[in-house]
C-alpha cells in the first residue's frame, strides 16, 4: 500500500511539471500581447505585470491603447489591434507593428474590456516601463507626467524609482512627483509637511498651484505651512519676473543699439538728420536673405555660416550705398536741416521701392543657423539662443566702433573735423573724404543691425521704419554724437519699455517713453552726455 501511493504521488508530480505553464519570463511579448483579450480580468491584469516585467519599451503604446478602451480583437484573424476612427470609418492598425488592416466592418471587432481594477494596473505597469526606461529622458517624462497628474495608487513605484534612479534631474523631478502625489493622498500629516518643503523649493507656478488649496486646509499645521511656501514662492516668482524683464529690456536695447549707433555717427557727429537710416538696416537684413538663399541652393551645408559671411557684405554693400547718398546728395545741404531731411526721406522711398521692384512686397524668410536656435534655463528665466547673441554682437560692433573712432587715424580725423571743421581744413585734412567715410561708416553699421535684425523680425521693405523713430529717441536721449550716451540710452529705454508694457501696454508704454524724452530734453537739450560738436555747437 505504502509503495502503491508512493508511486501515485510521483506520478502527480510528473504530472503537474508537465502539464504546469513556463514561467512568466518564457514568454515573448508577441504573445504577452496575444494572450490579453483572455480570460476575465484578473486574468488581464496578470499579463498586464508580466509585459511590465519584460521591460520593453513596445509595451508602453500597447498598455496606453488598452487603458483608453482601443484595443480590439478582430474577428477574421484574431489579430490584437487599434482602432481608430478617421473620417467617420473605423480603421484597425496591427497593436504592435502599427501596420494597417484596413476598415472594420460593423461587428468585425472584438472590444478588450477593461474596469477600474484594470486601468490602475495598467497605469502602474505604464509607470514602472517608463520610470525605469533606460533612457533618461523618458524617465524625465514619466515623472514631470506624474507630478502634473498625482496618482497615490503610484506613490510606492515613484518611490521605489527614485532609490534607483542615479541622474539628477531625473531624481529631482521624481522628488516633485512624489511630494505632489503625498499631498493628493492625503498622506500623514508629517509626510505632507515634508511634501510642501520639497514643492516651496521647487518654486514655480506649478507649484503654487498645488500648494494654494492647502491654505484652506482644516489642519491648522498643513495650513501655516502652506502659507509660509505661498509667500516664499510669491517673492521668489517676483524676484525672477524683475529679471526677466531686465533681460527682456537688455534684448531690446542690443535691438535698439544696433539701429541706433550707426545714426549716432550720421546725425550724432555729423548733424544729417537722415532718414533713410532704417532703408540702410533694411538693406542689411536683404543682404542676408540673398546670402542664404544662394547658400540653401548651392551650398547648403554652409548654412550655418551664413550670417558670418552675411555680415561683411551687408557692412560693405550699405556703407557704399551710404557713401552714394552722401556724395550724391547730402554734401551740398550742409548746414540745411529741413532740406536734408526731406531729401533722405525721398532716397528711402526711393530704397523701398527699389527692393519692391527687385524682391517684392511680401516678407522673406530668413532662418536660423542652429547655434542660433533653442533656448536654456537660468533659474525660472527662459533666454532664446538668437537674442543672446545679438546682444553679444551689439555689444562687439559697440567695441569696434570705438577702438576705430579713438585709436585709428580715420577716428582721429573724424573728432577733428567734428571739433572744429574749419581748423581740421587748414591742417590738411580732406574735409569733404571723412564726410564720405564718417556717413559710410554710419550706413555699414546699418546694415550689420539688419543682419541681427533679419533673425528676430520680418524682413521686408518697411523693416526699417519699425526702427527709425526709435533710433532718433536713442539719439537724443543719449547726447548727439557721444557714442557711450548711445549706450546708456539704448538700455535704459529697453528695460524702460519692459517694465512699463505689463502695466501700459506696448503702444502707451512708447508714449509714455516719448513723452518722458520731450521733458527730459527740454532740460537738458543735450542729453544724457553732451559733446561739443557741429550738431551741437553755439
Amino acid at each position: 500500500m505504502t509503495i502503491l501511493r508512493l508511486c501515485l504521488a510521483v506520478l502527480l508530480t510528473c504530472l503537474a511539471t508537465l502539464t504546469a505553464p513556463g514561467p512568466a519570463a518564457a514568454q515573448s511579448f508577441e504573445d504577452l500581447v496575444a494572450d490579453l483579450p483572455e480570460g476575465k480580468f484578473a486574468e488581464r491584469s496578470a499579463v498586464v505585470a508580466r509585459l511590465a516585467a519584460l521591460g520593453d519599451p513596445r509595451a508602453v503604446p500597447v498598455l496606453e491603447v488598452l487603458r483608453d478602451g482601443n484595443l480590439h480583437v478582430l474577428k477574421s484573424n484574431g489579430a490584437v489591434v487599434a482602432i481608430r476612427e478617421i473620417a467617420g470609418d473605423d480603421v484597425a492598425y496591427d497593436a504592435i507593428t502599427g501596420a494597417e488592416y484596413g476598415i472594420v466592418p460593423r461587428r468585425g471587432a472584438t472590444k478588450i474590456r477593461v474596469n477600474n481594477g484594470l486601468r490602475r494596473d495598467i497605469r502602474a505597469a505604464i509607470g514602472t516601463l517608463t520610470l525605469r526606461a533606460p533612457d533618461p529622458a523618458l524617465r524625465l517624462a514619466a515623472a514631470e507626467a506624474a507630478f502634473s497628474a498625482p496618482d497615490p495608487d503610484q506613490l510606492d513605484l515613484l518611490r521605489a524609482a527614485r532609490e534607483a534612479e542615479n541622474t539628477g534631474t531625473v531624481a529631482e523631478a521624481l522628488d516633485y512627483a512624489i511630494a505632489a502625489t503625498l499631498i493628493a493622498a492625503d498622506a500623514p500629516e508629517a509626510e505632507q509637511v515634508a511634501a510642501i518643503e520639497v514643492l516651496r523649493e521647487m518654486g514655480n507656478q506649478d507649484a503654487l498651484s498645488i500648494l494654494t488649496p492647502l491654505l484652506q486646509a482644516t489642519n491648522p499645521v498643513l495650513a501655516q505651512a502652506a502659507a509660509e511656501a505661498v509667500a516664499a514662492i510669491e517673492a521668489n516668482q517676483r524676484f525672477w519676473n524683475m529679471a526677466q524683464n531686465v533681460w527682456f529690456g537688455l534684448s531690446l536695447g542690443s535691438v535698439l543699439l544696433l539701429a541706433a549707433i550707426g545714426l549716432a555717427i550720421t546725425f550724432g557727429v555729423m548733424g544729417v538728420i537722415n532718414m533713410a537710416h532704417g532703408e540702410l538696416v533694411m538693406i542689411g537684413a536683404y543682404t542676408t536673405f540673398f546670402v542664404q538663399e544662394i547658400i540653401r541652393t548651392s551650398f547648403p551645408h554652409l548654412f550655418d555660416w551664413s550670417l558670418l559671411i552675411a555680415a561683411p557684405l551687408a557692412f560693405l554693400i550699405a556703407g557704399a550705398v551710404g557713401v552714394a547718398i552722401e556724395r550724391g546728395c547730402v554734401r551740398f545741404l550742409y548746414g540745411r536741416p529741413l532740406e536734408t531731411l526731406l531729401a533722405t526721406w525721398g532716397i528711402s522711398l526711393i530704397l523701398q521701392q527699389t527692393v519692391r521692384s527687385i524682391f517684392g512686397p511680401n516678407n522673406r524668410e530668413v532662418g536660423n543657423p542652429s547655434w542660433m536656435s533653442g533656448a536654456f534655463e537660468v533659474g525660472q528665466m527662459t533666454i532664446t539662443y538668437n537674442r543672446l547673441w545679438i546682444l553679444l554682437f551689439a555689444l562687439a560692433v559697440f567695441a569696434v566702433l570705438l577702438f576705430v573712432l579713438k585709436k585709428t587715424a580715420i577716428g582721429l580725423q573724424m573728432r577733428a573735423v567734428t571739433q572744429n571743421r574749419a581748423m581740421a581744413a587748414n591742417m590738411g585734412i580732406r574735409t569733404g573724404w571723412v564726410d564720405a567715410m564718417t556717413f559710410g561708416l554710419g550706413a555699414g553699421i546699418a546694415g550689420l543691425a539688419g543682419v541681427a535684425l533679419s533673425q528676430i523680425d520680418n524682413v521686408s521693405p518697411n523693416l526699417g521704419q519699425s526702427y527709425i523713430v526709435d533710433s532718433f529717441m536713442v539719439v537724443v536721449f543719449g547726447g548727439a554724437g557721444n557714442i557711450w550716451g548711445t549706450l546708456a540710452a539704448a538700455f535704459s529705454l529697453g528695460i524702460a519699455n519692459k517694465f512699463l508694457e505689463p502695466y501700459a501696454g506696448a503702444v502707451l508704454a512708447k508714449i509714455l517713453v516719448l513723452v518722458f524724452i520731450i521733458l527730459f530734453i527740454q532740460k537738458r537739450p543735450r542729453g544724457l552726455f553732451a559733446v561739443k560738436g557741429r550738431a551741437v555747437e553755439n
